[in-house]
């Protein structure tokens, strides 16, 4: 199943799509997480939102070992646990929207990365009941101001800048998150193509790891890393993350 968040006439609408559904009826519900209310929408008449609430972005850095090895972080072995990074809401921007080129950077770079959004308050998991809190997974750019990570003490504005985090288009709601095939085009040509197999930390690992000392909340968002073949993006571009069993994430640099 699909659940999508979307605008119309003003209104902020979470829905859910049944797998299979052709005609792409959105089911409205009470929230994110509520029951149905029985009325529907067409897809088409939505415009989509970041499918997620209004709560923390947890990341994780360096987990494919080929994305270590191209920015020269491999001189000191693998990471032993992973290692973590914050964005804040104001990074969400939605699916097929404009993030506008900062000013402030030379060298924004793409990063293409399965995500997903938690369901269920969650702490101190375990490898058993891990992936029950997951809501969904989803698709999302992770953008980098390269220039700006290699100089500030903190990633903050390098990594949490408005609309850095590109997320959607919605979420799937039943995949398995161990082997996806994951894939960044930018202007149509492959840029990245590797597998979540590839992680050095899976989504267990990582789940198990943050709610050790931080409560996930439902709405959250966990970007689990990207694979190598990150590079410069310039304005007019258009980035397209894919992630198999979900979909397209478009984003147009502004």
């Amino acid at each position: 199943m699909r659940i999508v968040k979307g605008q119309r006439a003003g209104r902020v609408i979470w829905g859910q799509i049944e797998d299979g559904d052709d005609s792409e009826t959105v089911h409205l519900t009470e929230g994110m997480l509520g029951e149905r209310s029985g009325e529907t929408l067409a897809l088409a008449d939505l415009t989509l939102l970041a499918p997620a609430g209004a709560g923390k972005i947890v990341c994780v850095g360096r987990n494919y070992l080929d994305h270590i090895r191209e920015l020269g972080n491999d001189k000191d072995g693998l990471p032993t646990e992973p290692g973590l990074f914050l964005k804040g809401a104001n990074a969400l921007a939605e699916p097929g929207g404009t993030v506008d080129h900062p000013a402030w950077s030379e060298n924004l770079h793409f990063e293409g990365e399965l995500a997903l959004v938690i369901g269920r308050r969650a702490s101190h998991l375990t490898r058993e009941n891990a992936l029950e809190q997951v809501l969904g997974y989803t698709c999302a750019l992770d953008l980098t101001a390269r220039d700006k990570q290699k100089t500030d003490l903190q990633w903050f504005r390098a990594k949490a800048a408005d609309r850095f985090c590109p997320l959607g288009p919605w979420l799937q709601t039943r995949l398995d998150p161990a082997d996806l095939h994951l894939q960044t085009r930018v202007n149509g040509q492959t840029r990245q193509d590797s597998r979540t197999s590839h992680m050095i930390f899976g989504v267990v690992d990582i789940l198990v790891y943050i709610t050790e000392f931080v409560t996930l909340e439902p709405g959250d968002v966990v970007l689990t890393g990207t694979p190598d073949g990150v590079g410069p993006l310039l304005t007019g571009d258009l980035v397209e993350v894919e992630v198999e069993g979900v979909g397209v994430l478009s984003t147009r640099i502004g």
